[in-house]
């Protein structure tokens, strides 16, 4: 299985022209857009977005945001995890193990991981080891949330 080398992406122009190729391309985007252009945010503030390139081209994204463990329904015990987001890979590179390599990545930090399975999407993040979770109405508020437990970690009940 090839592994694919994973960066973590710069909050700057070139990066956001980059996003435009991906599909999930939104309000997240445009807001770091305004904010490079106002100057709020730095070249090298601490980004969510962690990527593959193939040669010069950005193929494939996920953005990785860590929670706080006082805002923990998933996991027990309850602790800091990642909520995984926008993980994509462009069309013509899918299949090869980018997708896998930024999920490998992100579980690399030993914390839970919890992504929301989009439709048709649940098969894929049993392959990479994730877990649906018991659906809570007040939690999951139309959500599918699929989690990764490192050892020793189960769902909170």
């Amino acid at each position: 299985m090839d592994t694919h080398e994973v960066v973590r992406l710069h909050i700057n122009f070139k990066t956001l022209e980059e996003f435009e190729n991906f599909r999930e391309y939104g309000l997240q985007e445009l807001s770091m857009k305004e904010d490079l252009e106002a100057n709020i945010i730095e070249n090298d503030s601490e980004s969510p977005f962690y990527g593959v390139y193939f040669g010069k081209k950005l193929v494939g994204r996920m953005s990785l945001y860590k929670i706080d463990k006082k805002f923990d329904r998933y996991f027990e015990p309850p602790q800091d995890y990642y909520e995984l987001w926008k993980l994509e890979v462009l069309p013509g590179y899918q299949g090869k193990g980018i997708g896998r390599s930024l999920v490998d990545y992100a579980k690399n930090f030993g914390l839970p991981i919890k992504t929301n399975a989009r439709q048709r999407s649940d098969d894929y993040w049993k392959k990479l080891g994730f877990e649906a979770l018991t659906y809570q109405s007040d939690r999951d508020r139309g959500e599918n949330p699929y989690v990764w437990f490192p050892k020793g970690v189960s769902e909170q009940k």
